[in-house]
């Protein structure tokens, strides 16, 4: 095994690949699920913590950074879901809130911590936008319309 140092920026870059099953040009990294890499003896402990309690997406999640792992011939993986501190958008990377936008969710805006009007459409970046519903494809998104372009978009709920 390379050395410790070596390993966890190794790991990361794994990790790197690891997409999430919900909204696959999220990576774990662009979502900032990732809380800490640790090894206990040889075992490599990775601690992950789901965007919302009972998240259905959290077990093919760990699945997926197992397969990974194992790949990259890590034999002993603990994959460890922390609930404490509680996962925010702010954890988010800059980058993974240009790709949702780019992908069509309206990233997370503190602005908008209640739902209501007025969220950015991301095809055509109007504000003329109404909620439709306070839960959209997942339940970490509501549903929007455009009243420009007419479009229905999810919006990445602020946590």
């Amino acid at each position: 095994m390379e050395k410790i140092t070596d390993t966890i920026e190794s790991i990361y870059e794994i990790l790197g690949r690891v997409t999430d099953p919900e909204v696959p040009v999220l990576t774990i990294l662009d979502l900032g699920i990732v809380r800490n890499i640790a090894f206990k003896g040889d075992e490599l402990i990775v601690t992950i913590t789901s965007t919302y309690t009972g998240c259905p997406a959290m077990d093919m999640i760990a699945a997926n950074i197992r397969m990974e792992l194992t790949a990259a011939d890590y034999k002993n993986v603990r994959i460890e879901q922390s609930i404490s501190p509680a996962w925010t958008t702010d954890w988010m990377s800059e980058a993974g809130k240009e790709k949702l936008k780019e992908y069509g969710i309206a990233p997370p805006d503190k602005r908008f911590t209640i739902p209501e009007d007025g969220v950015g459409c991301p095809r055509c970046g109007s504000n003329n936008t109404r909620l439709v519903s306070e839960f959209g494809s997942t339940a970490c998104k509501a549903l929007y319309q455009c009243r420009d372009c007419q479009e229905p978009f999810d919006f990445f709920k602020c946590h």
